[in-house]
């Protein structure tokens, strides 16, 4: 008999990697997932509890699933909050924090076990939420930061760094079924080893240290496109970019900044500022030109004035960055930025950002031009709405956050195939062009191991 589970995953990628985990247990216990509610004896609800919109969300979704189907267990960011959830909604069957599989697979099991089958207790390969041709590795969870306006370690703990053979095991195994791009994440990806003081692990019969250039170089060993997020600006950085310049690492890295005004950083508990930002931008630029930087801002911060939004306007218009994402201040419960003096009014907050993406629009599509009669690679998503057009992504564009390119091809073009593509159109954000080549995929030779058994363990 098979138990049917439905599945709701919500928030980050760094969820979605612990959704992976669930379904792949569930399944490997015997457990069938179902595309509806109507379908599920039970539906797990996995949670986004970072800002105010997202509790929102989370809270309406597992309001959907009890509406639908009655039997919901919760997990996830809101979870650490179980409090907030059994007030809006009691009928919830049991509420678990982030990263507690053990608890999430003890409930489904209490709820509808299973009859107990020896063969149940082979472990099938792992399930993916993402296509088949990408793939989000996580290398660390929590995180040691104490901003004032994130509860991100209330949620998910302190800072817990994988081993870098486990890491490597798994990599290795999501190359080898298919994944020619593997996106780095963690809460603080550039902060990967601090916890467990870089020691070594052993994978293809070497030690090999769990810092966050050895794994890199390492990773590049394995032949995917290798995309790094969440990278906090420190010294060690700079290591890696040449292993951009060299072809090793994608020539991209998600670094969040979060404002430019060192008096508004202060009150963030973040560092830097614009002078040492540019500063540090520089550096990287100068070792590899091609590099592309997205970052993230946050505007309407508590005290934050229009000389200190002026001075973040003078930055982005200086530091030219490549990709942008902008967000209007939001309480969060339980984050000391609530306390702080002076509220700056929702209509201030959204002028604010209309301004900062304006500009950032106007860059963006001064970089696209540049890219006009380049040829790019571009890894392919999805096919289009024309007769032989597929959409895919350069190596400057992360999935589900960055631009897109529409490109003219043959008929003949698969999903997650590298082409060559000449850039004959640009927008504000995507690119158009026209394929003149395909890209051959060799991928690097895995070590002899079991990897296909290899479980992400956090």
């Amino acid at each position: 008999m098979s138990g049917k589970v439905g599945f709701v995953s919500l928030g980050c990628p760094k969820a979605l990697v612990d959704s992976e985990q669930i379904l792949s247990r569930l399944r490997a216990q015997g457990y069938e997932t179902v595309p509806t509610y109507q379908e599920a004896d039970v539906v797990v609800v996995n949670t986004c509890g970072f800002i105010t919109p997202a509790v929102e969300e989370s809270l309406s979704a597992i309001g959907e699933a009890l509406a639908e189907n009655g039997k919901v267990i919760v997990t996830g960011c809101l979870g650490a909050r179980p409090e907030l959830i059994q007030q809006a909604h009691p009928q919830v069957l049991e509420v678990t924090g982030p990263g507690e599989v053990d608890r999430v697979l003890a409930a489904v099991q209490r709820v509808i076990p299973l009859d107990q089958n020896p063969f149940t207790a082979l472990l099938p390969p792992q399930v993916k939420l993402t296509p088949r041709h990408y793939a989000y590795l996580k290398i660390a969870e929590g995180c040691n930061h104490k901003c004032s306006f994130c509860i991100i370690p209330k949620l998910r703990g302190p800072q817990k760094s994988r081993d870098a053979a486990d890491i490597l095991f798994e990599a290795a195994r999501l190359v080898a079924t298919g994944s020619k791009e593997l996106l780095i994440i963690a809460q603080d990806t550039s902060a990967y080893g601090v916890d467990i003081r870089h020691r070594t692990s052993e994978y293809a019969g070497r030690p090999v240290r769990a810092h966050l250039v050895d794994l890199a170089n390492e990773l590049a060993g394995l032949g995917a496109w290798l995309r790094l997020h969440y990278v906090y600006p420190y010294p060690h950085v700079r290591e890696l970019i040449p292993l951009m310049a060299e072809g090793k690492l994608l020539p991209y890295l998600d670094v969040p900044l979060q404002h430019a005004s060192p008096r508004i950083l202060r009150a963030m508990r973040r560092p830097g500022g614009a002078e040492s930002h540019l500063k540090t931008l520089q550096e990287w630029r100068s070792v590899a030109p091609d590099l592309a930087i997205r970052s993230s801002f946050i505007v309407g911060f508590p005290g934050e004035t229009e000389e200190d939004f002026a001075l973040l306007l003078d930055f982005i218009a200086e530091a030219k960055l490549d990709r942008v994402g902008c967000f209007t201040y939001s309480e969060v419960e339980g984050a000391e930025a609530n306390a702080l003096p002076g509220a700056v009014p929702q209509e201030v907050k959204e002028e604010r950002r209309e301004r900062l993406m304006a500009l950032q629009q106007q860059i963006s599509l001064e970089k696209n031009q540049a890219r006009l009669g380049q040829t790019l690679e571009v890894i392919v998503d999805e096919y289009g709405e024309l007769p032989g057009q597929v959409v895919g992504r350069s190596k400057y564009d992360a999935p589900g956050i960055d631009g897109l390119v529409y490109v003219e091809t043959d008929g003949t073009v698969k999903i997650g195939e590298i082409i060559r593509v000449r850039i004959t159109q640009a927008e504000a954000y995507d690119l158009h062009g026209e394929m003149v080549g395909r890209v051959a995929w060799k991928p690097g030779v895995p070590p002899v191991g079991n990897i296909a058994t290899e479980t992400l363990r956090v």
